[in-house]
């Protein structure tokens, strides 16, 4: 740590105020000046050279945009995909502390994957560096559940970075962060997690000031937006780099070495985390992005003599929504998919008839109506079967048909998989393709494919996939087509003149 030359009537924080101001465009000097290496715990340590190239290229996108606190500059858009042990955690501390010590009322948002990788991995990490850090007595920590947040004690509400969760639900603490005169600025750990809706709403944060974004992460999913940002459409916009875990000084060699004989150089598991590359087939990814880009691209065909079947996944919390997802046959792009949040059950039911009706009008009986019966669907399905309809009633943790699987939900997933292998046609819809492709598997005692359940895939800041779960359910058993009986009501249907909406308009 550097020591101060302190003038005649200039206090301590005015000299280091100073002595920061040289390093506005330069966070590697930045490092070496405000932490004591060399001493105590950082004896025998220093940046890696990995880490000492990255801060000097984000010092050279400083100096480059010329930023004069009163128009705003291109944003510094960083995105580093890396194996497992490199330092990402200190490097994201270094910039929060480099960016707030020389920022006048800078604003940031730190996330991670999931809370705990948050809490007790990057929160925690910059609550070390800022112990060992010059500027320490600047600010105030607080690293409680809920209230995560490193402030400037004099300036509070403008000068600050907090620490927020990425579920989908706390997108707003993403949105435009106003620091038009300072820095506004994102750091997303283990990016390739993240939900994209988080990533769309960040955009806002980078219209104004000289704003920042800097993402790092194990590249564990070929989707998403950290793989586009990385490799796929975005990847021009990003300064982009990969790091190998075996190239980097603090990583254990045996145990990286040890992997790369057990499973192979160009093994999936091999290239996430220790080459920092991304999987082939995502990792454990259950539908591949590929099969989903087909299926969206295939043009269905005459399916006039397939049976209608509607799958309906009931929303079981907040944040949730109720989906209800006709299919012909192999067709399941030509029709509208309804998607609803905040109904209760007869709600629900009346939205199902009145999809059952529309069909009924263009002279479309309903071969098979598939409910989900866990949780508030099996009040769905009390309703419909009180107004004289027959749905089918599925639970996910039922047993298979196919041993195959682990229960029913798992069967259902991999018979849609199969039909997308064999020609099915789906919808071009962003929360479609996210569903499909964010689930991951793996394999129970019996090695037996289970499904990671709804409540694991919001813990790491994954979406509900309700619109894939209820085109699954179409699949929950075969079905054969049924013709329309005289007088033209449906099978399984009361004639009545019942208006779904009447109590609920």
């Amino acid at each position: 740590m550097a020591s101060l030359s302190i003038k005649r009537d200039e206090s301590v924080d005015e000299v280091l105020a100073r002595d920061l101001a040289n390093f506005y465009a330069d966070p590697l000097g930045f490092v070496n000046y405000a932490f004591p290496w060399g001493e105590g715990e950082l004896a025998g340590r220093q940046p890696d050279v990995w880490q000492s190239k990255f801060l000097e290229d984000v010092g050279r996108q400083v100096i480059d945009r010329n930023f004069d606190g009163f128009n705003a500059v291109d944003p510094i858009l960083f995105a580093t995909s890396s194996g497992h042990g490199i330092g990402k955690s200190a490097i994201t501390a270094w910039l929060i502390l480099w960016i707030m010590s020389t920022r006048p009322n800078a604003k940031g948002v730190v996330t991670a994957n999931t809370a705990e990788q948050l809490r007790t991995k990057t929160w925690a990490e910059l609550g070390k560096w800022l112990r060992l850090c010059i500027t320490r007595n600047w600010f105030h920590y607080s690293s409680g559940r809920g209230s995560m947040s490193l402030v400037f004690r004099d300036m509070p509400e403008t000068w600050r970075v907090d620490a927020q969760t990425c579920r989908e639900e706390n997108s707003e603490a993403f949105a435009g962060l106003h620091s038009a005169s300072s820095t506004p600025f994102y750091i997303f750990d283990e990016a390739s997690a993240i939900p994209d809706k988080i990533y769309e709403v960040s955009e806002g944060g980078t219209t104004d000031g000289e704003p920042m974004w800097f993402q790092f992460g194990n590249p564990t999913r070929n989707t998403g937006r950290f793989f586009e940002n990385c490799k796929g459409k975005f990847r021009h916009r990003w300064n982009v780099r990969s790091i190998d875990s075996r190239s980097v000084a603090i990583t254990n060699k045996d145990r990286l070495n040890k992997w790369v004989e057990d499973y192979g150089e160009e093994s999936d598991f091999v290239k996430v985390r220790v080459r920092g590359d991304f999987p082939s087939a995502g990792d454990l990814q259950f539908i591949s992005s590929e099969l989903v880009e087909n299926a969206i691209n295939q043009m269905p065909g005459n399916e006039s003599s397939a049976p209608l079947i509607i799958g309906v996944d009931v929303a079981r919390f907040g944040d949730d929504q109720t989906v209800i997802y006709p299919r012909i046959g192999r067709d399941a792009q030509s029709w509208e998919i309804k998607k609803f949040r905040g109904l209760d059950t007869v709600q629900v039911a009346g939205r199902v008839i009145e999809m059952m009706k529309e069909f009924e009008i263009r002279g479309r009986e309903t071969n098979a109506l598939f409910v989900d019966g866990g949780g508030v669907g099996g009040g769905v399905i009390d309703q419909l079967r009180a107004l004289g309809y027959d749905p089918r009633e599925v639970h996910s943790a039922s047993s298979p048909t196919n041993r195959a699987y682990a229960n029913k939900r798992a069967e259902m997933w991999g018979n849609m998989r199969e039909a997308m292998a064999n020609g099915l046609a789906i919808v071009n819809d962003r929360e479609l393709k996210e569903d499909l492709t964010g689930i991951e598997y793996g394999f129970n005692l019996q090695n037996a494919i289970l499904l990671e359940k709804k409540s694991d895939m919001k813990k790491r800041g994954a979406a509900s996939p309700d619109m894939a779960d209820a085109l699954a359910l179409t699949y929950a058993q075969p079905v054969a087509p049924r013709m329309m009986p005289a007088g033209g009501a449906m099978i399984g249907q009361i004639k009545s003149e019942y208006n779904p909406f009447e109590e609920i308009a």
